[in-house]
């Protein structure tokens, strides 16, 4: 006997399950008889646990599922989009000043989203929306913050010893701020192109960090957030996570 989950839309039996090889196929992971061969090589994994006997059901909602050691996500009617955001655009769903918020960017999707985290009004990019709650939250939460680069023109010409200041640290106002990265792109007289990664995300921490060592921001963009990267994404674009990035995401998220 078998019955459809209304969750995932999947055809699984009385009791929510659903044959591993089966469930990989479906999740396009391979052929089914390659999933097969994946399972007898111990490549997959299910809670912990290398899974070698074929046939083995698991329930599709909440099983965690690894493949060669990636994380394979959970089956779910949920979505994951990763949008390139304008400037002038307001990190809201709705601004009671009548500004242009990211609900204007989604309003064709029938799909109640939340952002994850926020960028500046001026500040464009990389931004994950989801109807999925608990993923929006725990990815924005300051203990799960993952790595954010930013693409900086600034004032000014940057030297070697500003690279090295940035990588050495620098307190601000509420405290000190830790630079994992930094690239020089472009340096001249008048501005300068830097690239930064930064592990967290206090309100507009980039342009208080660059303003502080005295080179202004005249444009910021986040190019990447932990595995999502913009790259192809016109301004105001906007593509599904592929299951490599949603799976590495919701390890960073312990989900």
């Amino acid at each position: 006997m078998s019955s459809g989950s209304a969750e995932t839309g999947l055809q699984t039996d009385a009791d929510g399950l659903i044959r591993l090889q089966k469930l990989l196929a479906m999740s396009n992971v391979a052929s089914r008889r390659k999933c097969e061969e994946l399972m007898l090589d111990g490549k997959v994994e299910v809670d912990g646990e290398v899974i070698t006997r074929l046939g083995t059901k698991v329930d599709p909602r909440t099983a965690v599922i690894r493949v060669d050691g990636k994380r394979l996500p959970p089956v779910s009617e949920k979505v994951y989009l990763v949008l390139n955001k304008p400037r002038g655009v307001v990190s809201t769903m709705s601004d009671p000043e009548g500004r242009r918020t990211l609900q204007d960017l989604v309003a064709d999707r029938p799909e109640r989203l939340f952002h994850v985290g926020r960028l500046d009004t001026d500040t464009s990019g990389l931004i994950i929306l989801t109807n999925d709650g608990d993923f929006a939250q725990r990815l924005a939460h300051p203990s799960y913050e993952v790595d954010k680069t930013y693409v900086a023109e600034v004032e000014g010409e940057i030297y070697r010893r500003t690279l090295k200041s940035l990588l050495e640290g620098v307190t601000l106002d509420d405290g000190p701020v830790t630079v994992s990265r930094v690239r020089m792109i472009e340096s001249g007289k008048e501005k300068s192109i830097v690239e930064l990664v930064i592990h967290e995300g206090r309100n507009r921490i980039v342009r208080r960090l660059m303003d502080h060592l005295g080179h202004p921001v005249r444009r910021l963009t986040r190019t990447q957030l932990g595995p999502v990267v913009l790259r192809g994404l016109k301004s105001g674009e906007m593509r599904e996570l592929t299951l490599d990035e949603l799976g590495e995401l919701l390890d960073n998220a312990k989900l």
